[in-house]
């Protein structure tokens, strides 16, 4: 099989590579007003009253068990959990801040629980951590901080000392890191050195000098040798993130051209936190094509839950986890350990190739059912076996040429026709398993 040769990485991203599939989580005081996980800065909405959420949060029916049951049920292999979003609110017993789950009525630590109930179900742990921090008294007010209009904010500025900011970063980074076994991802977001040209003069960007990135991925380095880290703190490392669009080619290096280790970051409807009212939620057949659109390209995908502010994931979230059980359960193979099919094969229309790391399969992935045929071009003489992946069932298949139906039809000696079963199979995205000859 033809090796794809990514760019270099600092970390080692053998396992991210193989595993493809994972689960965002993003969970905050923002679940409360279940109108979107910015809803502070959308709304201006001041810390007096933005304090009513943390007097009153209290996830009661989260169980991390169960969290961590869906997870795996739904074939995802890793998991990233936002430990601070850009509210700044915490989720751990950080001894750095009052401002943390431990002093609302939950009372615990939820990233401990998180962390105990995913490495229980052999999940891989990830860290999201908000570079952003719209409560902390020396994060600078600019053009995204809910305080942007106050009548003061410019002079409030000039009391604020980012230096200190960094450093409080790196204290939680560390306790991070320190404090809960092994950490697989550390999920930085997001650098914005750009402003837009209506903001005010005073206002200014973010970007690596101003986390002290260096420093903050030298400490996530040192504490956690093995880690994989996200590019996004304007320092490139290992992870590329498109986030809410798809690739529609392996995503490459900017300036080298170089292909890349990616992740295609999604949500299951528009918003990354709970979102009551949010109304534009995939179907089914959008969630299944994303996953494997990205893995066709050689990229992973890591799907995003909002739980509710009482700590469970909704009716609408566990009907999209379900949609991915009902079809990993037997389909992953076709999804684990692969990647963008070899250049020579191209797939027939409405159809996506991936294909096993070792080369000896290749999974033919059909958006749109054909009727009775479907031509493989350039496969002639090269498919030992073919069947349907979901129940092994053999499918078979001519080299060079179609039966006498297809006779007067366009056709090449050097495609494979396949012969399929008139009615689709009861699976919403078919798959066909092809067993590749071993090369002379």
């Amino acid at each position: 099989m033809t090796s794809y040769i990514t760019r270099k990485t600092p970390g080692d991203t053998a396992w991210f590579t193989r595993d493809r599939f994972g689960m965002f989580i993003h969970w905050g005081l923002y679940a409360m007003p279940a109108r979107h996980e910015w809803v502070k800065t959308r709304e201006r909405i001041s810390e007096e009253k933005y304090d009513k959420y943390f007097e009153h949060f209290d996830p009661d029916l989260f169980d991390a068990r169960e969290w961590a049951r869906q997870a795996k049920a739904a074939g995802m292999k890793y998991a990233v959990l936002t430990t601070k979003h850009h509210e700044g609110f915490c989720m751990w017993d950080t001894q750095y801040t009052d401002y943390k789950c431990t002093n609302t009525p939950a009372g615990r630590d939820l990233v401990r629980e998180y962390v105990d109930a995913f490495r229980a179900e052999g999940l891989r742990i990830g860290f999201y951590y908000s570079l952003i921090d719209w409560h902390h008294p020396e994060f600078p007010i600019d053009h995204l901080h809910p305080r942007r209009d106050d009548e003061n904010a410019e002079a409030l500025n000039k009391t604020r000392d980012m230096h200190k900011y960094a450093e409080y970063m790196r204290n939680q980074v560390t306790e991070l890191l320190t404090n809960y076994g092994k950490i697989d991802i550390l999920w930085f977001d997001f650098s914005y050195s750009e402003v837009p040209a209506d903001a005010k003069p005073w206002m200014k960007g973010k970007g690596k000098n101003d986390w002290e990135a260096e420093k903050l991925i030298a400490l996530a380095r040192r504490l956690q040798p093995g880690i994989i880290i996200d590019n996004r703190t304007e320092i490139e490392q290992d992870i590329w993130t498109p986030e809410q669009f798809q690739p529609t080619e392996w995503v490459k290096h900017p300036e080298t051209g170089e292909l890349v280790v990616w992740e295609a970051c999604q949500t299951f409807s528009g918003s990354w936190g709970y979102y009551r009212d949010e109304q534009t939620w995939k179907n089914p057949e959008m969630l299944l094509r994303m996953l494997v659109n990205t893995v066709s390209l050689g990229g992973n995908l890591l799907m995003n839950v909002g739980p509710t502010s009482r700590g469970y994931f909704d009716a609408r979230a566990q009907a999209a986890l379900k949609v991915y059980a009902d079809w990993m359960k037997f389909n992953s193979r076709s999804i684990y350990g692969c990647t963008m099919a070899e250049p020579e094969f191209v797939a027939p229309v409405d159809c996506r190739y991936t294909q096993s790391a070792d080369g000896s399969r290749l999974y033919l992935h059909l958006f749109a059912y054909p009727f009775a045929h479907l031509q493989l071009k350039g496969l002639t003489d090269k498919v030992e076996y073919a069947q349907f992946l979901h129940d092994g069932s053999e499918i078979l298949f001519t080299d060079g040429k179609m039966d006498h139906f297809g006779e007067g039809l366009p056709q090449s000696p050097d495609d494979l026709t396949l012969y399929l079963p008139p009615v689709k199979p009861s699976t919403l995205l078919p798959v066909v398993e092809l067993f590749l000859k071993a090369e002379p």
